[in-house]
């Protein structure tokens, strides 16, 4: 398990409770343009969770709070080389909504697999990326 990410409308005040209320730490805050949002990772024992904040109505976590409001979004399996996963998965018969990895927080190599073939949860690939191939 990389992450557990969760879809908020305000990313300070969520922040707020996950640090002051859980006593979790947050690692780091970035903007991910190419995702539309902002990211805050935070540490829980050996995984993180991730809260996004979009950057506007039409990226795609905003039009998934516009949907569904806010909540978990998706959970994220880290993989040791994405494409090769995603050639697999795609060989089972797997719908997926990447075909091809894009740029994700951290740099990382990532990938989603769509919520008709996996009961319903937003599946994400990710691959870090000191772990990219050449």
């Amino acid at each position: 398990m990389d992450h557990i990410a969760v879809a908020v409308d305000n990313l300070e005040e969520s922040l707020r409770f996950y640090k002051e209320t859980l006593g979790l730490d947050c690692i780091t805050i970035e903007t991910v343009e190419e995702q539309g949002v902002r990211v805050a990772k935070l540490e829980v024992g050996n995984t993180h969770i991730e809260l996004l904040e979009p950057l506007g109505p039409d990226t795609p976590v905003g039009k998934f709070i516009a949907k569904r409001g806010t909540g978990l979004h998706h959970i994220c399996l880290g993989v040791d080389n994405i494409e090769d996963e995603l050639g697999k998965l795609k060989e089972k018969g797997i719908k997926l909504i990447d075909e091809k990895p894009r740029v994700g927080a951290d740099g990382a190599s990532i990938a989603f697999l769509h919520p008709k073939s996996t009961s319903g949860v937003l599946l994400e690939l990710s691959q870090p990326i000191d772990n990219l191939h050449d």
